[in-house]
């Protein structure tokens, strides 16, 4: 079975990414056809950018990067739960992607954005733009979560987007799974 990695991008300490994730990983749970790993960036904790030389050599000297480099190797395709920072990418997304190069290429790319009006779909563009340049594929399928805040059910302070979202976790899912077997035999 296909490694699928769920990653929660925000590290705010009042971050709503991990309900959003939350979400997801029972919507990849029931789809049923990847295993399913979960990964925070905030758990993950990478300080800024801070190898000496270019990631495409992969002599990390820190350990913190060798243990990125494991986690990131260990994917077969990759749904970033990414919130829109100021309309673009957030600050720990475009850490964690600069740390490694070869370890992302010939894996498909989906996306679960939230935010306020645009649901996070600029900070998706932009990323896009930086994931094809490490020979990654991400798809046009997405699920965006406009307005995510009305859907927070504070009480038992779980996220319940509507039906429209579920469906399309469910096409971006169909179409992850379709990309990773065909990208495969890229990775060798």
């Amino acid at each position: 079975m296909l490694n699928l990695q769920i990653v929660t991008v925000s590290t705010r300490p009042s971050r709503m990414g991990p309900l959003v994730s939350e979400w997801f990983l029972k919507q990849a749970k029931q789809h049923g056809k990847f295993e399913i790993e979960p990964v925070d960036l905030a758990e993950v904790n990478l300080p800024v950018y801070n190898e000496s030389k270019h990631p495409s050599l992969q002599q990390y000297e820190h350990e913190h990067t060798k243990a990125w480099s494991a986690i990131v190797q260990r994917a077969d395709a990759y749904v970033f739960v990414t919130p829109e920072y100021n309309y673009g990418t957030p600050v720990p997304l475009l850490n964690a992607l600069t740390y490694v190069l070869k370890e992302w290429a010939y894996k498909p790319v989906g996306f679960v954005s939230y935010g306020g009006v645009s649901g996070g779909t600029r900070s998706v563009q932009m990323t896009k733009q930086v994931m094809t340049t490490l020979k990654m594929m991400p798809l046009p399928e997405a699920v965006s979560i406009p307005f995510f805040n009305q859907h927070v059910d504070t009480d038992t302070n779980t996220f319940r987007p509507p039906e429209v979202q579920e469906e399309a976790s469910v096409q971006m899912l169909d179409e992850l799974l379709k990309w990773a077997e065909a990208l495969k035999p890229m990775r060798g």
